[in-house]
């Protein structure tokens, strides 16, 4: 299972929100650029990177700090938060972005996502699925939909998609435990489950990996040191 640390992005800084809530904010580092190398060189295979600004507003607020991370580190690098067009998406495809990472798009724009789809492919083009009480929210979470989680991927991979990242927000920040029960649910879908938002410790990751995610994201643990990333990454492996 791959393990996959998360750089989110605001006002330049690399901060970590609770439960994505942005008046519950927490400064990591002014560097995010630093923080990319740092979990390059613990032996990260790739790297989650959000612009936060980006989802509130729709535009690529923090574009130029992305491509310095694609400059000096060595790994693909995944973004979302604010991929709204396939204007959007050649911009960051353009500064050495590797995949793209569409939410907002699916509920609200589903013509644009399946254009990127059929621009950059289903390897390359991942949906992020943000959810709270198993309803779709967007907008940054700030939106709440009206459509069902599971019905929606469900759906999207009818359709030709691979790649979901599943969020649950009310995990997110929390330093709690991920979302099994979910997780446990799609997995038996015909897609690779990405997990994010509560994972804790690497017995988690381990519960992650036995349920048959394809990966976990993993934020503030790292930034805590409750989890170390190299030895996840050695344990998940092997």
């Amino acid at each position: 299972m791959k393990i996959i640390p998360a750089i989110d992005l605001r006002n330049g800084k690399c901060v970590r929100l609770f439960q994505g809530d942005f008046e519950k904010e927490e400064i990591f580092s002014d560097d995010p650029v630093q923080v990319a190398i740092q979990w390059e060189n613990q032996g990260a295979e790739r790297i989650h990177v959000v612009d936060l600004d980006g989802a509130a507003t729709g535009d690529l607020t923090n574009i130029s700090i992305i491509e310095m991370i694609t400059k000096y580190v060595h790994i693909p690098i995944q973004v979302g938060g604010g991929v709204r067009s396939s204007e959007a998406a050649r911009k960051l495809l353009d500064v050495g972005v590797s995949n793209l990472i569409v939410g907002t798009a699916v509920v609200e724009n589903i013509n644009v996502v399946d254009e990127l789809l059929e621009m950059i492919g289903s390897e390359a083009l991942i949906v992020g699925i943000d959810a709270k009480d198993g309803i779709v929210a967007t907008r940054g979470w700030v939106n709440q939909s009206n459509v069902i989680a599971f019905d929606l991927i469900n759906e999207l991979a009818s359709k030709g998609f691979r790649q979901f990242i599943y969020t649950d927000i009310s995990k997110d920040g929390t330093m709690t435990e991920p979302n099994f029960e979910a997780i446990s649910e799609l997995v038996a879908l015909p897609i690779k489950i990405i997990a994010s938002g509560g994972v804790a410790t690497i017995d988690q990751l381990h519960q992650l990996r036995t349920l048959g995610a394809y990966g976990a994201i993993v934020g503030k643990a790292l930034y805590t040191g409750d989890i170390d990333l190299r030895k996840a990454i050695s344990e998940m492996t092997n």
